[in-house]
């Protein structure tokens, strides 16, 4: 089944969100969710599940071959090379089902990680019994090219590369460029989990030399959980043939069954797909992923900004902040408690994401999902309201965070 992809973008932005001087109210009385997926949805992606599909049938059939266009399309110019394969199940079922579908078993393949979801992927190939090479940047920096180049060149037997695009236990944006060029200038195949960023930032072949990538429908292209999928090049699908691990986790065999029938091998999330489509077509009428990744960086300057006038610090220096999420160092005053923090901000209507770091203590807010500045400044000044309720008289970190911080970013 052969989709084609748009050379250029020919749909409007999606009218902005009505606003009155004060805070909108959550979605259907329930909180925001600022976190990196699950989300804050639309009322009109709850409402998509609300009807029973059939999953043999043409309806979903063609709901499917929606989807997977709509998925190749987002990649921009180059995209004819790519097809995709929808995974079920979480995210991290899709970037098992790609590592095990597109490395070799007789070779390394080089894990950058500089978080909780570098880490996992080094798990998940010690799981597969798959050769690999770690290299860890720790919580605060990202992997470079000429560190990259370094690892290829002294070792031969690394045929594959894995980068997670944001790095969302800390929320570091990677230098996904510099990571392609480098890993391409030494012949070597490059594997993307893009799963917090794609659909936001953009990810374009045309510039990006890759064989494959992840991501799920509960992130940037905001629908609700149920589904992972793969984008793939046609050439890597067809050589994955017998490579996988996994019954339900061979990408191969998945594609194969839906170019051969257009249905999915197994029971699909038929509700989910219902809303991701839905999902879909909102995000091509924001703009695509430029609309998209603009108001999630405007979401993310305002929150960072108000909460830095707070007296609250960033883990991450600046130019490594991504749209996605953002994490802050917790507050040296003793009178702050993040269990109480996070009840009082959920009290007002707004759920955080707890720290994933194991040197620091801190806090993640997420910039996506259906929010914009108005609703991030109500974060701001809601962060107010409960740190004086507390009686917290300052939001700094401890001395010695900010210096460890520096130490490494020298």
């Amino acid at each position: 089944m052969a989709f084609r992809c748009a050379a250029t973008s020919m749909l409007s932005l999606l009218e902005p969100m009505t606003h009155t001087d004060k805070l909108p109210a959550p979605k259907l009385g329930e909180p925001f969710l600022l976190t990196p997926g699950p989300l804050t949805t639309s009322i009109k992606v709850k409402e998509a599940m609300l009807r029973d599909w059939g999953s043999w049938d043409d309806d979903f059939k063609a709901m499917t071959a929606e989807l997977r266009a709509g998925l190749i399309e987002l990649l921009g110019p180059g995209c004819d090379a790519f097809d995709c394969v929808p995974i079920q199940g979480s995210g991290t079922y899709a970037v098992e089902a790609m590592l095990a579908s597109f490395t070799p078993k007789d070779r390394k393949t080089l894990i950058l990680s500089n978080g909780a979801y570098g880490k996992r992927a080094a798990q998940t190939m010690d799981y597969l019994g798959r050769p690999f090479e770690l290299l860890d940047k720790g919580d605060y920096l990202p992997p470079r090219g000429h560190e990259v180049t370094e690892r290829l060149q002294a070792d031969p037997e690394i045929s594959h590369v894995l980068i997670v695009h944001c790095e969302t236990s800390s929320g570091i944006l990677n230098p996904l460029q510099e990571i392609s060029d480098a890993v391409a200038a030494v012949g070597r195949t490059l594997l993307i989990d893009s799963m917090s960023a794609f659909g936001a930032v953009p990810l374009e072949p045309s510039h990006l030399n890759f064989a494959a990538m992840v991501s799920s429908a509960n992130k940037c292209i905001e629908g609700v959980p149920g589904f992972g999928f793969v984008l793939a090049r046609k050439s890597d699908l067809a050589a994955a043939k017998g490579n996988g691990h996994s019954l339900s986790l061979d990408v191969h065999a998945q594609w194969a069954h839906m170019e051969k029938t257009g249905q999915w091998r197994f029971t699909p999330p038929t509700h989910v797909v219902a809303a991701f489509l839905e999902a879909l077509r909102a995000h091509k009428r924001e703009g695509g992923v430029a609309g998209r990744g603009a108001r999630y960086a405007r979401n993310r300057d305002v929150l960072v900004s108000g909460m830095r006038s707070l007296g609250f610090e960033t883990l991450l220096e600046a130019e490594w902040l991504s749209p996605i999420i953002v994490t802050f160092f917790c507050p040296a005053d003793p009178a702050f408690s993040f269990p109480a923090f996070y009840d009082r901000m959920k009290s007002r209507g707004f759920i955080l994401y707890p720290g994933k770091l194991t040197v620091v203590d801190s806090f993640r807010v997420g910039c996506i999902g259906q929010m914009d500045e108005f609703v991030m400044t109500g974060v701001v000044a809601a962060a107010s309201e409960v740190l004086a309720e507390m009686g917290v008289q300052s939001a700094a970190p401890p001395a010695e965070a900010l210096a460890e911080r520096a130490k490494l970013a020298a």
